[in-house]
């Protein structure tokens, strides 16, 4: 069956469905970028307010600037906007209907429908999921970087923006020539001080065009920074046919698991919907529960991701199955993460290791390995990198964060280890490989990546216990490296 809002009442009964009247929403947040994880988090937080019976004026309007949203934009408005989610847990699947979204706004070149709907007098936030990367951030200098194409176009033609965040700019102009108050922009990204970074990059594409607009927002729109959790696979066939099992005809379904979590600061001039009704942290802390969450989620990510792949498995709780590199990610959080994170008022450093120990291993969720190692030029300087300049600085080990990095450029010399190829897994997969190719024996050239490692790129001890491991992984293989880290 096809997803309609007329036929929710028909579905298999195992399937929630909102519990609220979907006519009488509507919007009050803009949201750019309606991929898996938006539609677990954010939309099923507005779910369960909406089923409170509250703020139904809070909706959400789907938006996309780029020209592959329009596919989903197509897929969501012809099931009337609602989205299928399915929580795996260990002992069972729980589908339900998401029915936070109204409308999906038209893709176009020029953005203009977008910025019409974020201009218009109801929308009182905007928020975002656009990737780690896609805030324009120089890693060399982490901050936003003004020369890159596409800002550049967006500074020259602020009429057509192809950004996110010159949409953004259009739109705020044109609500201060209407004498509206400005929107919240809200990033709901796993980036450190993703508020700052979003101002900044708003601020900057602003002051190409008018520095003088660009002090404006900076001190007039409101940009609070938020934490999010939710481990989100992609979606493929596998995906489909779980959908189809409750009868479900849907082209893009999410699974996720059952574990979701989100911290902001309470940030909001024009309002907001009640979110901490519905288990949402709002706090002055957030970069603590932030750095927890970066350095030991994503950064363990990372960790069993490289060293799953070259060791054969396929998902994450494979990984967390194979005595090594369970052990491999215990070892480094424990002696080379943990030293540098806060305790916040839910959790200890050590029991959040042991909370995403088991949501890794979690064997319902099938979250790949290979989503896992995905985007590791962009993920490992935010991930990664800042564990090992804090371990650097403070004289602790960094052993183990050198044999995680070797093992992502053995990962990026594009084969496995019994020689089958890896399928392009990053925006520069090309410039990797060939990179990793020189590095297998000038290891010091992978390390001069400055948009990725930045500060510790001309660091002596760490370029060779980098070049220690990335040899031995060459000459005995990953099993033999990771066991030595281990035995020592």
């Amino acid at each position: 069956m096809k997803l309609q809002d007329d036929r929710l009442d028909a579905l298999d009964p195992r399937i929630a469905r909102p519990a609220y009247d979907r006519a009488a929403l509507s919007h009050g947040i803009v949201h750019v970028g309606l991929g898996n994880f938006h539609r677990a988090h954010q939309a099923v937080y507005l779910d369960d307010l909406f089923a409170l019976g509250l703020d139904h004026d809070w909706a959400i309007c789907g938006a996309g600037v780029r020209a592959p949203d329009a596919k989903m934009r197509d897929a969501l408005r012809a099931q009337d906007c609602l989205s299928t989610v399915i929580e795996l847990a260990a002992d069972g699947t729980s589908p339900r209907i998401i029915g936070a979204m109204v409308d999906f706004v038209e893709v176009a070149p020029d953005n203009a429908p977008l910025i019409a709907k974020m201009a218009e007098p109801a929308t009182r936030i905007v928020s975002l999921t656009v990737t780690e990367g896609g805030y324009y951030v120089d890693a060399t200098t982490g901050t936003f970087d003004p020369t890159h194409p596409d800002i550049v176009a967006d500074g020259a033609a602020p009429e057509a923006p192809r950004t996110v965040f010159g949409a953004i700019v259009a739109a705020l102009r044109a609500r201060r020539d209407a004498g509206l108050a400005p929107f919240t922009v809200m990033s709901c990204d796993n980036i450190p001080g993703n508020g700052h970074v979003t101002r900044d990059a708003v601020a900057g594409t602003a002051r190409l065009q008018d520095p003088e607009f660009a002090e404006w927002i900076a001190a007039n729109v409101a940009f609070p920074n938020g934490m999010v959790d939710r481990i989100t696979p992609a979606t493929g066939d596998g995906e489909r046919a779980l959908a189809a099992s409750f009868g479900l005809e849907d082209p893009v379904p999410v699974t996720c698991e059952p574990f979701r979590q989100w911290v902001l600061e309470d940030n909001f001039p024009q309002g907001r919907p009640a979110l901490e009704k519905v288990g949402v942290t709002f706090t002055d802390r957030v970069h603590d529960y932030e750095r927890m969450k970066i350095r030991i989620l994503n950064g363990g990510h990372a960790i069993i991701a490289y060293a799953g792949a070259l060791l054969g498995c396929e998902f994450a709780d494979d990984a967390m199955a194979h005595p090594l590199v369970s052990a491999f990610l215990r070892k480094v959080e424990t002696t080379e993460i943990l030293p540098h994170v806060h305790a916040v008022p839910d959790f200890s450093p050590a029991d959040y290791l042991t909370l995403i120990e088991g949501r890794f291993a979690n064997p319902a969720v099938k979250d790949t390995i290979r989503r896992l190692c995905l985007d590791g030029s962009n993920r490992q300087p935010k991930f990664i990198v800042p564990s090992i300049a804090d371990g650097l600085r403070a004289g602790v080990p960094v052993t183990g964060l050198a044999l995680e990095s070797a093992l992502w450029c053995r990962y990026a010399f594009g084969t496995f280890e019994d020689g089958t190829a890896i399928a392009p897994n990053d925006p520069n997969w090309d410039a990797l490989t060939a990179l990793a190719a020189e590095a297998k024996d000038q290891p010091e050239l992978w390390l001069g990546q400055r948009a990725v490692y930045g500060e510790i790129a001309g660091n002596a001890e760490f370029a060779g216990l980098f070049a220690d491991w990335l040899r031995l992984i060459w000459a005995e293989g990953a099993e033999a490296a990771i066991k030595i880290y281990l035995d020592a």
